[in-house]
């Protein structure tokens, strides 16, 4: 029998989830039976996403539509600072959650979260998509083996471009705060979270009390109150180093990637493709791609029995602990005029940080911060949880076989 699913907030990322929810009406597994958004899909909007009139039903109280849709299951697409207070009511209603990342703004409102679900007992999924990739469990899979040798450590790096209408697309996009309320919504927090989500699974570290170090350049070319432009380092509980940078101001657009170091080689995850290449020295690189468990579909399966949740709360809190030192941490450094310069983009100017691209690729090979790089804006972070984690070098790329053409293996 299919579980009737109710979904908020359905225009802007929302239309993705209304595009995944009625792909498995079409499998059987879900029905959406409610909307719940601020002014009412119009009758062209719920055409276009596959619904005919009078369509499901529509109401901007979301406590009121649960009670009378029968929800079982509520898909929560909203304003970051609503996240904690929509779940909590859904779950007052018995009501499962897949909730969007990030999961709370603050560390507090997680607490606040986690109580109120286990009080009242109901699933929440949180949606950090790259961690239904199949890919993670072989990457961790390879590095148990041994496969490149001892792990040094792990960077991650996103070059995105977004114009300044990105940031004038929802009234809390780019905010710290909105009317008193914590919002966070910078680039290492929300647009390019996965990038830190991935690599702490990656690790196993991945609960609120695996982080013991960590240290966060923020800057920002556009006027906004968060950061564009950031570079995060920590090390787990486990001794593994990480570094995470990430920008909206890049020249071009390019796939957010893993990279795991190891003695021996590396390993290549392009998250939102699924794509792994292992590196060895002395061995010819080998490219795998494959398959990803959908986050609503492994939360039916586990209201069904069939599955544990891929991404339950608690294992977003070492996550969370970033999104907290953040919030707490020193106000995103404005970027010099001279440091970025303006170009068209689709819908309004776009900011283009100079150099940033080869920047943040040469962090994520070498596990350096951009002031450790000599960006000349960048200046060195203050420790936001503990000490600072000394730069560490990495493999050099010269030791890894470049001459043959991957080998490709499609497991799915």
């Amino acid at each position: 029998m299919s579980l009737p699913v109710l979904l908020a907030g359905a225009r802007g990322h929302g239309r993705t989830h209304l595009r995944t929810i009625r792909r498995l009406e079409h499998t059987g597994q879900v029905r959406l039976v409610g909307i719940c958004e601020l002014e009412p899909l119009s009758p062209r909007e719920l055409a276009d996403a596959g619904y005919g009139a009078p369509g499901p039903a529509q109401s901007a109280d979301f406590g009121e539509l649960l009670e009378r849709t029968g929800a079982r299951i509520a898909v929560i697409c909203t304003p970051i600072h609503t996240h904690t207070d929509l779940a909590l009511t859904a779950a007052a209603h018995g009501v499962h959650t897949l909730l969007e990342k990030p999961t709370t703004p603050s560390f507090a409102e997680y607490e606040r979260l986690l109580a109120g679900l286990d009080e009242r007992g109901t699933a929440c999924q949180v949606g950090f998509q790259s961690l239904g990739s199949h890919a993670v469990g072989a990457i961790q899979e390879l590095i148990a083996e041994g496969a490149i040798g001892r792990l040094r450590g792990i960077g991650a790096a996103g070059a995105w471009v977004r114009d300044e209408a990105y940031f004038r697309r929802v009234p809390w996009a780019g905010h710290r705060t909105l009317n008193g309320r914590d919002v966070v919504d910078g680039v290492l927090t929300n647009p390019l979270a996965h990038a830190v989500a991935t690599a702490l699974r990656i690790d196993g570290s991945d609960l609120a009390e695996d982080i013991s170090e960590s240290e966060v350049e923020q800057y920002r070319a556009h006027d906004i109150e968060a950061d564009d432009t950031s570079c995060l380092r920590l090390r787990t509980a486990r001794g593994t180093r990480i570094t995470v940078a990430v920008t909206l101001c890049a020249e071009r657009n390019a796939d957010p990637y893993v990279l795991v170091h190891g003695t021996e080689g590396r390993i290549t995850f392009w998250y939102k493709q699924d794509r792994v290449l292992v590196e060895r020295a002395g061995v010819g690189p080998v490219e795998t791609v494959h398959s990803r468990t959908g986050l609503l579909e492994n939360l039916v399966a586990h209201l069904r029995g069939d599955s544990a949740l891929l991404v339950p709360p608690r294992r977003t809190g070492a996550f969370m602990r970033i999104v907290e030192a953040i919030r707490t941490g020193p106000l995103p450094e404005p970027l010099p005029a001279d440091a970025w310069y303006s170009a068209p983009g689709e819908q309004a100017p776009r900011r283009i940080v100079k150099g940033v691209d080869a920047l943040i690729e040469e962090s994520a090979n070498s596990l350096a911060t951009f002031s450790e790089l000599g960006a000349s804006w960048a200046v060195p972070p203050a420790p936001v949880l503990s000490a600072r984690v000394p730069p560490v070098r990495a493999l050099p790329t010269r030791a890894l076989p470049e001459q043959e053409p991957p080998e490709r293996v499609d497991p799915r």
